[in-house]
């Protein structure tokens, strides 16, 4: 259990109480009045629900959207909903005592139980075990594909089409169970096509349950649109509907003969078949993904789906030269020129630096490289502009345009051929045509040896380059079961009040994306969806992010941002090959109003590794990044520049897919934030640094009081230890070796049970001062007031002005360590090299363990013989001079 006690110097006042709202679930019982073979169906309670295609998603390419709202300001909180009880979970109000100390009187806030933060094991109602789940085939093993979730059963209808109907003008099908009741869309005949024989090909899902579903009975009619006349129906009964179990063929559609009601006064008006199938099947039944469920607004975003990110490249554009340039000769005397090249790629844009001018030749030369991203499919062009700077007006010098298509690519450092190409006039980057205006000097190539970063490299779940050629084959499979949530929060508010949220999961690891169905208006969704990945690097990351789903009711002109409701990382390296981890990690995220739990994300995760030796232990000794990040490496300025262009075109590209996948949504999974600036976050790392060092900390007390004999048992144990590691030097490595491998046996007892998820005590989410968190969610620019912003400004210098001394005392003991032999202290010099030539002749006549035994000796001699004073070695070293007199 982890220490509870407070950070020490940090006092927490907290003012406030952060609520939960518990699961609200309001029941629309429906009775049905169904007919049997014969009988016309009424329907008179259920709510019709149409079920429409998505509208077109509105996506600039070119444009940032906006940044999703503030949590605070968005009318979906649960303060701000009205008529919702708030009962007080999750958040109790800590302990606060009063502490005395010899400063006076101070305030000790306790901190929260670390529990409630924490993921917890979770039992599964199904039964699986990894025999169950695996088998070997051919030395390898096989993963059943729904071997994590719990099967979950659904009643599918197929509506395929009809034929030989009465007379119609836009005929649509109802389909009606005990609960659910939706309509399909009105047939829209084209033109000279019959209209006898409208065509639907869409398939529902309903939710099916054994026992209630007995004796119910499944309700198919066709109407039409204008009129509602009645066209026909049939009549189903559940307990005869047949079972398809994965891996069936799937189930043959048939014609049924359309029948009349009793109702229905005039049966000559009914006539014709209608072309469905029925069955009932489970979440890994192949009509599932397309299947339409029967309380979605827009379908096409509830959907479950499978993304790929973009294939990426680095361009490296090699400015070598330009000749001809048409310079203006009216400049003043002794002014050179300031001739620099714009690179422009989509929103990328680079300048290089002032070339130097050939006055011989009247030549300019860069000799630069600029990197892009680039991404696949490539359509775009390289955009290049020469320009003068001279003056303040910027004048062009010519341009030229290159398409990516054209450019050469390679895998290794290999040299690439340079060529020549010739500058057009006119402004911009249009084409060609243009007078001649001078020619170019390049070298260009598009990387495939590098690894395209788009995410945080401490959270990177893939380290493959752009060539497959060059991938590595996979050390294991990587298996996600996304079981459920429960207690979320509402996320938004409905007619009269009524908080709801619209659950969905986002996970991401390599190159794939998958995203879940969404679960409508209900606080503990059931997805139970199994999806896997191949493993080619233990040491990556697996994120799972929970959102809210905004888009399926935005209109056609609207883009409305998904909340976001939180996200965990799962570090591969941390499960054991072929075990299965099911757990239940809180959903955190930070607001302006501090740290709020939104609920629990239920996952079940297995690495399955069919061969522990030597393909996954040999991938730890195998460098992290491809081979060209070590033969040409790139900073790191350029790089996290880099990684903003490939986050921005994969939020991009995933926009454009249907369902579209949120750039909100990219990039809280890609932490495109990650590197702004933040009080919190330098404190978390501060105190990382803090316990890192623990270690040392720790070891210098162990030390200091076997010294200062404590324990004189232990003290002795440690002089005969001491002594025979000195009289026998060739045991000092075996020995220190067994005493790590004894300290690895030790904190074998304290190793995680289960893969660790968000920690807020690392994070420094529980300690945030107020102020702080509204610095950090403040935009950039800043749109604080003068007065905030100064503020805030003082308190960055005062800690940086910390920082700075710290930094200055590393750089003065250095210094002290320097001036030991370069005479900036003469005498201090002269006393050093003394003493070092004394060592010397002391240490050629007495043998070196004798030496040894009485340095060790002196060190651990008994603290009556010691001086309270500080030795005169180290008030030597003290006395040494530094540089810090000679800082203005």
């Amino acid at each position: 259990m982890e220490d509870t006690k407070p950070t020490p110097g940090l006092v927490v006042v907290e003012e406030g109480r952060i609520f939960e709202v518990p699961p609200a679930h309001m029941e629309y019982p429906h009775g049905v009045n169904g007919y049997t073979h014969g009988a016309v169906p009424c329907y008179p309670s259920p709510p019709v629900v149409v079920v429409e295609e998505s509208p077109p998603a509105v996506v600039h390419v070119h444009e940032e959207l906006p940044p999703p709202a503030e949590p605070a300001a968005m009318p979906m909180q649960p303060h701000m909903a009205p008529g919702i009880p708030v009962p007080e979970e999750h958040f109790p109000v800590p302990e606060v005592r009063k502490m005395q100390s010899s400063r006076g009187e101070r305030v000790r806030v306790l901190k929260r139980p670390n529990g409630d933060y924490s993921p917890r094991e979770i039992g599964c109602n199904k039964t699986q075990g990894d025999n169950a789940t695996t088998a070997a085939v051919g030395g390898a093993e096989r993963i059943h594909p729904y071997g994590l979730v719990e099967p979950m059963h659904y009643l599918f209808v197929k509506i395929v089409k009809a034929r030989r109907l009465a007379p119609n003008e836009a005929p649509y099908v109802k389909i009606r169970t005990s609960n659910d009741y939706v309509k399909t869309k009105p047939t829209i005949y084209r033109p000279g096509e019959p209209t006898d024989s409208p065509e639907w090909g869409k398939v529902f899902y309903f939710g099916y349950n054994k026992q209630e579903s007995a004796n119910a009975t499944l309700e198919i009619s066709v109407w039409d649109s204008p009129t509602e006349n009645f066209l026909g129906g049939v009549c189903f009964d559940l307990s005869d509907v047949p079972v398809r179990e994965s891996p069936d063929s799937p189930l043959a559609p048939q014609w049924y003969r359309l029948e009349s009601g009793a109702v229905d006064q005039n049966s000559g008006s009914v006539s014709g078949d209608i072309q469905l199938a029925v069955w009932i099947g489970t979440q890994n039944d192949d009509a599932f993904p397309e299947a339409m469920s029967s309380d979605a607004p827009y379908v096409a975003h509830t959907r479950s789906k499978v993304y790929q990110s973009p294939k990426l490249w680095y361009l490296r554009l090699t400015i070598i030269e330009a000749q001809d340039l048409q310079i203006a000769p009216n400049l003043p005397p002794l002014t050179v020129p300031e001739i620099r090249v714009k690179a422009q790629l989509g929103f990328q844009s680079l300048r290089s630096r002032r070339g130097n001018m050939n006055n011989h030749s009247m030549s300019v030369h860069w000799n630069e490289d600029l990197i892009f991203v680039a991404g696949e499919p490539l359509e775009d062009s390289l955009i290049l502009l020469v320009e003068d700077r001279t003056n303040k007006d910027v004048s062009l010098l010519g341009h030229v345009m290159i398409p990516l298509i054209s450019i050469e690519q390679r895998i290794d450092e290999r040299r690439v051929a340079s060529k020549w190409l010739g500058l057009e006039g006119g402004a911009g980057g249009g084409g060609g045509g243009g007078p001649y205006c001078g020619r170019i000097h390049l070298r260009l190539c598009l990387e495939a040896g590098y690894h395209v970063l788009d995410e945080a490299a401490h959270v990177c779940s893939d380290f493959r380059p752009t060539a497959k050629q060059l991938w590595k084959p996979p050390i294991g499979i990587l298996e996600l079961g996304i079981l459920g949530a429960r207690g979320l929060l509402p996320m938004k508010t409905k007619g009269g009040g009524k908080g709801s949220t619209d659950a969905y999961c986002v996970a991401k690891y390599g190159k794939k994306w998958v995203r879940t169905r969404t679960v409508t208006d209900s606080f503990d969704p059931r997805w139970n969806e199994q999806y896997t990945w191949q493993v080619y690097d233990p040491c990556t990351v697996l994120t799972v992010g929970v959102f809210d789903n905004w888009r399926m009711f935005a209109d056609v002109s609207e883009d409305k941002p998904d909340s976001r409701i939180g996200k965990i990382r799962i570090r591969i390296s941390m499960l054991e090959s072929n075990r299965v981890y099911t757990n239940s990690y809180p959903l955190l995220i930070l607001t302006r109003m501090g740290l709020k739990k939104m609920g629990e994300i239920e996952l079940a995760v297995r690495f399955a590794c069919p061969s522990l030796l030597p393909d996954t232990c040999s991938a730890y000794g195998q460098p992290l990044l491809p081979r060209m990040h070590y033969l040409r490496p790139l900073g790191v300025a350029q790089q996290e520049a880099l990684r903003g262009a490939a986050t921005k075109m994969v939020a991009q590209w995933l926009a454009r897919s249907e369902p579209p996948l949120g750039q909100e949504v990219v990039k809280y999974m890609l932490d495109a934030d990650s590197h702004t600036w933040s009080m919190r976050k330098s404190k978390a790392n501060w105190f990382r640094i803090v316990a890192v060092l623990a270690w040392a900390v720790g070891l210098a007390k162990w030390l200091d009081n076997i010294r200062r004999w404590k324990n004189p048992v232990t003290t002795v144990l440690v002089h005969v230890l001491y002594l025979v590691l000195v009289w026998y030097p060739d045991l000092v490595m075996p020995t220190g070796s067994l005493y790590v491998v004894l300290i690895g046996v030790w904190y074998y007892r304290f190793r995680p049970k289960i893969p660790a998820g968000m920690d807020i005590r690392l994070s420094q989410a529980e300690t945030v001062d107020p102020d702080e968190i509204d610095e950090e969610f403040d935009t950039i620019p800043s749109s604080k007031p003068p007065e905030i912003i100064r503020a805030r400004y003082d308190r960055l210098r005062i800690l940086a002005g910390r920082v700075q001394t710290v930094l200055g005392d590393f750089a003065t003991q250095g210094e002290r360590v320097q001036a030991l032999v370069s005479w900036r202290d003469p005498r201090a010099t002269k006393l050093f090299i003394g003493v070092c030539l004394a060592i010397t002749f002391i240490l050629y006549v007495v043998p070196p363990k004798m030496v040894a035994v009485a340095l060790g000796f002196y060190y651990l001699r008994h603290p009556m013989f010691r001086d309270p004073m500080p030795p005169a070695s180290l008030n030597f070293f003290r006395r040494l001079p530094s540089l810090s007199d000679r800082l203005m």
